[in-house]
């Protein structure tokens, strides 16, 4: 009988002899006679194919030309690298800084590009968006947790992310101003009356738009609320499964089949469906009884038919979509009174500019907004400084994309990141790109700014994603950060506590990142704060 031999990952004794891995291909012993001398011991036949495996191009493109992966470090012959060790944001980033601005990885048979430059970043993840619009399977935290139905995980393509963007424009993200101020002037009393649970009051502050927008809860909320403490419940779950390295399952998939492997998975994936039927619940009984709804279930509600989605389609499509927005929205508030209480001085600039704009006899408004610069650059380099997703989302590659290495000024170098290959901009690695960013280390607001104190129109950072998987509520997060950061920093300067420094570098290990817990003194610098705040309310 004929000896069967699977393709076997070779071995990384040269990191920069390596290939990329192509289809599996069969080797088979002719089944001849032992007078033929054609009986071949197993050891032997493994041995030999092995050896004939290891000499040939594993990857052929354009022609038989074979180009390699980009660099990354050495790993075992059959298992690869090793997982991420905690904190994988940091670790992309010195990969980076050792092998260049992309780095390959290998977990088993996956192939992890890690694209930790600018540049880079454009060429690939940009420039071929088409071919990086996929997402990778991802069991734990797609098909355990979402059951197959988280909308920022599923492939390209997908219908019903239609109905997000319909929702989520730029041009109907203007209709939501005057709920997200209302808000925002909320989240400053609530800072002003009980500053130690600032980071609560953030997280109140996101829960309540996502509540308002998806399900049409105009009541005020308060962080107890059972909604607000289920939707970041829900946020915090998914985060930690999606964490790079979380879940051997993603690496090798037939772990998926031990039973009561990941059993917390399935529980969180039942009561978080539970909860998301429980909230279009309250939509429903709503319709029923003739009363109109702008909310977003219920628009989903009626077009149900035509995006051609099931109940729990559309629970996940309303719920997790913007249980994730709350909780981005919530940690960039977070990042942005950390640092204004690091950088008083950074602090100061802002304040100036809103004195000269606003006074303080009223409050900013986004109405303030062009005359504002001050207060963009701001938060604009907060989430630079310290980027929510710092680790990056996973994208797939549906084509072998060739990426030339300029690795010098007179020499280039191509690689390939083969089809099927996953591929992570790592958002900490690329905010940190020198080149880009000088002095990357540094909180520098300014840098956004040209010498007439305007937004520079040639500066971005990638912090909604890359090409067609930006995420679709950027407008609507970014109105949120401005109009907050322009409140709180009118309203108070905010100082760090002596008795208890904070630390920037203490952060979440978790997909979103959030600062670790800190203190922080709110002292206000305008007169009747509260009848200001109430007056400009009404």
């Amino acid at each position: 009988m004929g000896v069967i031999l699977y393709d076997i990952p070779r071995p990384d004794f040269k990191r920069d002899q390596r290939t990329c891995v192509g289809p599996a291909r069969y080797v088979r012993s002719q089944h001849r006679s032992p007078k033929e001398g054609g009986f071949v011991p197993m050891g032997y036949a493994v041995k030999k194919a092995y050896w004939r495996l290891s000499k040939r191009p594993r990857c052929e493109y354009l022609g038989r030309k074979r180009l390699p992966l980009p660099p990354g470090p050495p790993g075992h012959w059959l298992f690869g690298n090793a997982p991420p060790p905690p904190y994988a944001y940091q670790y992309y980033a010195d990969l980076t800084e050792k092998y260049g601005p992309v780095v390959s990885l290998r977990y088993g048979k996956r192939i992890i590009c890690i694209v930790g430059r600018y540049q880079a970043a454009t060429d690939i993840l940009i420039k071929h968006s088409g071919e990086t619009m996929d997402r990778p399977r991802l069991i734990a935290a797609f098909e355990i947790l979402s059951g197959g139905l988280r909308v920022v995980l599923t492939p390209a393509g997908d219908r019903i992310k239609r109905a997000l963007h319909a929702f989520l424009a730029k041009d109907v993200a203007e209709n939501y101003k005057p709920m997200q101020t209302r808000n925002a002037m909320t989240y400053v009393w609530d800072c002003f009356t009980r500053p130690e649970e600032h980071m609560d009051h953030s997280k109140r502050y996101a829960a309540s738009i996502v509540i308002s927008l998806t399900y049409g809860k105009t009541t005020p909320t308060s962080y107890s609320d059972s909604e607000v403490q289920n939707i970041n419940r829900v946020a915090r779950h998914f985060g930690a499964a999606l964490r790079p390295g979380a879940h051997f399952v993603d690496t090798y998939p037939f772990l998926k089949c031990i039973p009561g492997y990941l059993k917390h998975l399935y529980r969180y994936h039942e009561e978080e469906l539970v909860f998301f039927h429980e909230m279009i619940a309250g939509v429903k009984a709503k319709l029923s009884r003739g009363e109109a709804s702008e909310a977003f279930v219920a628009y989903l509600l009626k077009e149900q038919q035509n995006l051609r989605v099931s109940d729990n389609e559309l629970a996940y499509l309303a719920g997790a979509m913007f249980a994730a927005g709350s909780d981005t929205t919530a940690s960039a508030l977070s990042v942005v009174t950390m640092a204004a209480a690091l950088h008083p001085e950074a602090q100061a600039r802002v304040q100036a500019q809103l004195d000269k704009v606003a006074g303080r006899d009223r409050a900013p408004t986004f109405e303030d907004e062009d005359m504002l610069p001050e207060v963009t650059a701001f938060f604009m380099e907060t989430a630079r400084w310290r980027p929510q997703f710092a680790s990056g989302f996973a994208h797939r590659a549906t084509k072998d994309i060739i990426w030339v290495s300029s690795e010098a000024q007179t020499s280039t170098k191509d690689y390939v990141i083969p089809a099927g290959a996953e591929v992570i901009g790592a958002h900490w690695a690329i905010a940190r790109d020198p080149d880009v960013y000088p002095d990357p280390e540094r909180f520098d607001p300014q840098r956004w700014l040209d010498e007439d104190g305007q937004l520079r129109k040639d500066m971005r950072y990638f912090r909604f994603g890359f090409g067609r998987r930006v995420c679709v509520g950027e407008h609507l997060a970014d109105n949120s950060v401005f109009i907050n950061t322009a409140l709180m920093l009118w309203a108070f300067n905010i100082t760090e506590d002596p008795a208890r420094p904070i630390d920037p570098d203490a952060l979440t290990d978790e997909a979103n990142v959030f600062p670790q817990p800190y203190a922080a003194n709110f002292t206000p610098r305008v007169d009747r704060l509260e009848e200001l705040l109430r007056r400009d309310d009404e």
